[in-house]
């Protein structure tokens, strides 16, 4: 990491802090901080399990209340705070913006790419080498079955934690309302092992999602079968195991090569599902039914 990426980080990080106090909302809840800590300061990092968290979106200020809760001494520290995606077509849109967010440890991804960019690649590595990588709903939405492949391709099973924040109303779409009682909900880390379980169940009762046509992961997307086809092989030899096989390997040699890929896209967009439950569960736990 280099001083400038570090120099970004922990100024970035100390704005948060500032605006979080400065009074722009008339409070600020933080519940359930220490799992986040907890996995954040695991010895578990460093034999390379990283950290996932999950989130919904309510305004372009998400990051900066993420971030800007954590203790003062992860802002100091490049290794306590996230990696993202960021759309190129969005925040990446100018030569100042992009070194600015590359800096900012922000990965760029490129809309119509698919899921096997070299973005996808570097998040992927960033949790093999124990990183936090944090995705919101609009990662869920753009890239699809891609977020399931993130999870799934990692030799050790991250610590995936869901997050829930509240404080934004119509029409304060980028930012919080002036005065909002902000809050910031840290869930407990996923089940690892329950989620393996529920998707390989899915798997064997071939009751996975279906797949639009002209989206990531639908057969008319850019990506190869044949690189659909190693990262099912990669995710049978990491964490996953057998849960990640869409049919029987000799079943598997004899399917034409996009019906085994649109397969391992289905799987994949059945592990984005299941997380994407557990970040509604929490939200419901913390505003009810509203979710």
């Amino acid at each position: 990491m280099s001083l400038l990426s570090k120099a970004t980080v922990g100024t970035v990080g100390l704005l948060c802090r500032t605006f979080l106090k400065i009074g722009y909302c008339s409070s600020v809840t933080v519940n359930g901080l220490e799992n986040r800590c907890k996995a954040l300061e695991s010895d578990e990092r460093n034999p390379g399990r990283g950290v996932v968290t999950i989130c919904n979106h309510i305004s372009t200020l998400d990051e900066p209340v993420m971030w800007g809760v954590l203790p003062l001494r992860y802002h100091l520290n490049t290794r306590m705070t996230r990696w993202t995606l960021g759309a190129s077509d969005i925040v990446l849109t100018n030569p100042i913006f992009s070194e600015f967010f590359r800096k900012g440890q922000v990965i760029e991804t490129f809309r119509g790419n698919g899921v096997f960019q070299p973005a996808i690649n570097l998040a992927i590595d960033k949790l093999h080498s124990g990183a936090w990588v944090s995705l919101h709903p609009v990662d869920l939405i753009r890239f699809k079955w891609g977020v399931g492949r993130v999870l799934m391709e990692t030799i050790k099973p991250p610590i995936i934690i869901p997050m829930w924040l509240t404080g934004r109303s119509a029409p304060w779409k980028f930012f919080p309302r002036p005065g909002a009682a902000l809050s910031i909900t840290v869930g407990k880390p996923v089940d690892n092992t329950a989620v393996r379980e529920m998707v390989g169940l899915a798997v064997s009762t071939g009751d996975m999602p279906e797949l639009s046509q002209g989206t990531s992961g639908g057969r008319t997307d850019p990506v190869r079968p044949r690189q659909g086809k190693a990262s099912a092989r990669v995710s049978e030899s990491g964490w996953w195991g057998d849960a990640a096989s869409p049919r029987p390997k000799a079943e598997a040699q004899s399917a034409p090569e996009w019906q085994t890929a649109e397969e391992i896209a289905r799987i994949c967009s059945a592990v984005t599902a299941l997380l994407q439950r557990e970040v509604e569960k929490l939200g419901r736990e913390v505003v009810g039914d509203r979710v």
